[in-house]
């Protein structure tokens, strides 16, 4: 009779056990990467005819975006339109362009088509090398390449460049 109580003791365990993890969630998977655009409609930004375009998609909390702006400005000129889009401002633009993480800084031909991207503090030497490697394909030496691999293996911001398109 005590084999009996106990059997069914631990067949009412076993149920209770197999209900509660039947009804337990999978884990969400991790984000392995966040988005950048593939092309900007340049009407959507100031200076929409120069040649080059480079935005820096921020927001006012992000205490890393206003060092990002600062090494963005610098490399404005009369060929280098530079914006920030602050995502309390311009949360249309960050929603239209699936902006998920900032900051992120997409530099852009003038056709639109987004030819390097950083997600994540971006050096003044990564920007201006990739610009410059844009903008005269081969002037940046093999060096910079490399910086661009580190900086892309997770060892800083993600860097998405298409240098000689």
């Amino acid at each position: 009779m005590d084999r009996v109580i106990l059997a069914a003791a631990l067949i009412g365990v076993a149920g209770v056990a197999a209900v509660v993890l039947s009804r337990r969630k999978p884990d969400a998977p991790a984000q392995t990467g966040w988005t950048v655009p593939a092309q900007l409609d340049r009407d959507d930004f100031d200076s929409p005819h120069a040649p080059w375009l480079v935005v820096v998609f921020s927001s006012s909390t992000c205490a890393a975006c206003g060092g990002v702006l600062d090494r963005a400005t610098v490399v404005a000129s009369e060929q280098v339109a530079v914006q920030d889009i602050e995502v309390g401002s311009r949360k249309d633009l960050h929603d239209r362009y699936g902006i998920d993480a900032v900051p992120t800084v997409v530099v852009a031909d003038a056709d639109g088509v987004v030819r390097a991207s950083f997600v994540g503090p971006v050096s003044s030497v990564d920007l201006w090398g990739v610009l410059a490697g844009l903008r005269e394909p081969g002037s940046v030496p093999s060096l910079c390449d490399g910086v661009r691999s580190q900086v892309s293996d997770g060892a800083g911001p993600r860097a998405t460049g298409h240098p000689g398109r």
